[in-house]
């Protein structure tokens, strides 16, 4: 079957390329719907990754986060249709102890591997997972978005102490949001903070216990356990001040992906007995608890939905390119494609 795939072949510019796809009995056709853009995705599209990085990987088809309709499943365990997230996650291989999102052979979509700008996306059984009927399209566009957020929290419990008095989130981005909504489902009982540089943003967390601006946070002021969700620059400056906020014996889990190496404060972290752990991507299970958690929570459901940002129909190439570089310069939110190429 011929597909038209809509690739990156350099910076901000896409061209249609026609491969000749196979399906295999193993295989499910989705028609994209609904595709919400990621950090990672413009920094692709402005060349804003190391020459080297973007010889490696391109051409490449960009989106990640992103749902859509079943055109066919030769084993019917889908309906012609529905509604379904797709993961963008395909391990070779499984491991009794490592996670799938950490597997060192997976394939990952929109890194190296044809992401979901295409006509039509075949993927295994195992890589779809259906979207309730009632979700808001715009919002379910970036399950994947949530289903990381699901990750880092369950990584935090497998990780953390007994002291669950107060979490404390540093980031007030997207991700920040999402792992604070979410925050509220896995810790339902504690004390949730959330620090930040922009007091526009932490406006946006009025479900929060308290917030502060980075600038202003009270010396005596302690958190259990803390996630980083700023990333770029800001990553050192937030693991640092989280060393110095955070109580004894306390996790600290790395969501936040910087370009360059940062600092930490070793010896404090030594005399603290601190743990850091990193937390990337998801894997199936996250999709499935994630897609749960809304299915559950309607204030969770509606507290995302405050996140989506920009949004348009987007019918040719020219018009990807205009709603890539409105996104790039959106100040909040999650902008969305209604994929009609």
């Amino acid at each position: 079957m011929l597909n038209q795939v809509y690739r990156l072949v350099s910076t901000r510019q896409f061209e249609s390329q026609t491969i000749d796809e196979n399906l295999t009995s193993n295989e499910i056709i989705v028609r994209p719907t609904y595709l919400s853009i990621c950090k990672a995705d413009q920094r692709y599209f402005s060349g804003n990754r190391s020459q080297a990085v973007l010889n490696k990987k391109l051409p490449m088809a960009l989106i990640h986060e992103a749902i859509g309709t079943v055109v066919y499943d030769p084993q019917n365990k889908f309906s012609a249709g529905e509604t379904v997230a797709m993961i963008p996650n395909t391990p070779s291989h499984q491991s009794p102890i490592v996670k799938e999102n950490y597997l060192t052979n997976n394939h990952f979509r929109s890194s190296g591997y044809d992401g979901f700008m295409q006509e039509y996306v075949f993927l295994r059984h195992d890589r779809v997972i259906k979207i309730p009927q009632d979700f808001e399209p715009n919002m379910a566009a970036f399950t994947e978005m949530i289903s990381v957020g699901v990750q880092a929290l369950t990584n935090l419990k497998e990780t953390m102490d007994a002291d669950q008095d107060i979490i404390g989130i540093w980031g007030d981005g997207n991700l920040g949001y999402i792992i604070a909504s979410l925050a509220k489902s896995f810790f339902p009982e504690s004390k949730l903070i959330i620090f930040g540089r922009h007091q526009y943003k932490l406006d946006y967390f009025s479900f929060a216990d308290e917030t502060y601006l980075v600038s202003d946070i009270p010396p005596e002021l302690k958190v259990s356990h803390a996630l980083e969700c700023t990333g770029g620059s800001g990553s050192q400056i937030a693991v640092d001040q989280i060393i110095n906020h955070i109580r004894p014996m306390g996790t600290i889990m790395l969501l936040g992906v910087s370009e360059n190496p940062i600092e930490i404060n070793t010896r404090l972290v030594l005399e603290r007995g601190l743990t850091l752990r990193g937390s990337s991507r998801s894997s199936r299970e996250d999709f499935e608890g994630a897609i749960n958690i809304l299915a559950k929570d309607c204030k969770t459901r509606e507290r995302l939905c405050n996140l989506i940002g920009e949004t348009q129909k987007v019918s040719s190439i020219k018009e990807v390119v205009s709603f890539f570089e409105k996104d790039s310069t959106s100040s909040w939110g999650k902008g969305v494609m209604r994929w009609e190429i």
